[in-house]
């Protein structure tokens, strides 16, 4: 498989794979933690992002801060997609069952997903996501439940990025509960726990 990455099979009675998607300059350690606040008995797959920004890895490239490159963005998202097929087969879940947890740039990716292929996740949380690109057709999102985590003074994803986020995934049918949190681009403690109350309702 064409990404670096950590499999955790989980208790047999949960079916969901927590898909964890670090920021700039994470890895695959990251977000575990997270995983175990969120839900310690799903199965876990983390994973690095294949770019490198200045030796720090990511998930897609970028023009500058902000900015995205489009053409990566695309071929990035069809990458990571073919990569769970591939974990799918070879770890025996079902890609059905794959639910994402991202941050920043991680959270961007999977906003990607969703934006780009129907039915790549089960549902998502996105911690300080940016809106992937805009004057698409976003796929049906009908049944869909995502969480958004943000900052009020995100001076990387500001208020109104989430709030248009919010409004497409909406515009395509998926019902979107958005908590936020009153400091920057850090994701907090308190983020996380309101994204386990809203997994435990929604998830499970």
């Amino acid at each position: 498989m064409k990404m670096k990455h950590i499999f955790r099979e989980g208790k047999t009675e949960s079916k969901n794979v927590l898909l964890l998607l670090h920021g700039t300059g994470g890895n695959e350690q990251d977000l575990l933690p997270i995983a175990n606040m969120i839900d310690p008995e799903a199965s876990v797959l983390s994973v690095r992002g294949n770019v490198s920004e200045n030796g720090m890895p990511r998930f897609f490239k970028r023009l500058r801060e902000g900015v995205f490159d489009e053409g990566d963005l695309i071929h990035r998202t069809k990458e990571l997609d073919e990569f769970l097929d591939e974990a799918a087969e070879a770890y025996g879940f079902k890609r059905e069952n794959v639910i994402a947890a991202g941050y920043s740039n991680g959270a961007n990716i999977a906003g990607s997903l969703l934006f780009h292929i129907k039915n790549s996740l089960k549902g998502a949380l996105l911690f300080h996501a940016m809106v992937p690109r805009r004057n698409v057709e976003l796929p049906d999102l009908t049944d869909k439940q995502l969480f958004i985590g943000a900052g009020e003074n995100d001076p990387i994803c500001p208020p109104e990025e989430t709030t248009e986020l919010k409004k497409m995934f909406e515009n395509a049918g998926a019902t979107v509960e958005v908590f936020w949190e009153k400091y920057g681009h850090q994701l907090t403690e308190a983020e996380v726990k309101e994204a386990r109350k809203w997994y435990d309702k929604t998830q499970k």
